[in-house]
């Protein structure tokens, strides 16, 4: 039978900056379709103009969206600038 070692943890459980991280648009009543598609498709890379359309349908069906999922500084980057939009952010949630 092999020994288990166990080292020590340097930070508690939960810290540190890796790993995924989702940027979470919420549904409001002051922002519309068109406000929301443009700001992601300007804010997020990759995103199209019609996609943007698309996920603000999203978030208005289901009440929030996660519009982009990566790193922790990626994330607070496009988090912030979409908040800055007049977008009503959720919380960054780790994926």
């Amino acid at each position: 039978m092999s020994a288990v070692i166990e080292l020590p943890r340097v930070d508690g459980p939960g810290t540190g900056t890796g790993g995924a991280w989702h940027v979470i648009v919420q549904n409001d009543e002051h922002n519309t379709f068109d406000s929301v598609a443009e700001a992601l498709a300007y804010t997020i890379p990759g995103v199209t103009l019609a996609q943007g359309y698309a996920l603000a349908d999203r978030i208005h069906r289901s009440g929030l969206a996660i519009v982009w999922t990566g790193d922790q500084d990626l994330a607070e980057g496009y988090w912030g600038q979409l908040a800055d939009a007049g977008l009503t952010m959720a919380p960054l949630e780790r994926a």
